[in-house]
């Protein structure tokens, strides 16, 4: 999300510095940048997030006694 909202100001700079208001401007940056994100750093998020799955599943046993 960092990423994306510097992305976002960038673009937002360049659009006042050069009085360009042009809509697609600023979300296809965005977008892209979005997407980006996701392809580098998603293997590391499903991996953090199926670690965080099992340990959960792995403390049910516990909760019950």
């Amino acid at each position: 999300m960092l990423a994306t909202l510097l992305v976002g100001l960038t673009i937002s700079i360049f659009q006042v510095a050069t009085q360009i208001q042009e809509i697609t401007l600023s979300y296809v940056p965005k977008i892209v940048t979005a997407g980006t994100m996701l392809i580098i750093l998603g293997p590391w998020m499903v991996s953090q997030l199926t670690s965080f799955a099992t340990e959960l599943y792995l403390l049910i046993p516990q909760l019950g006694r």
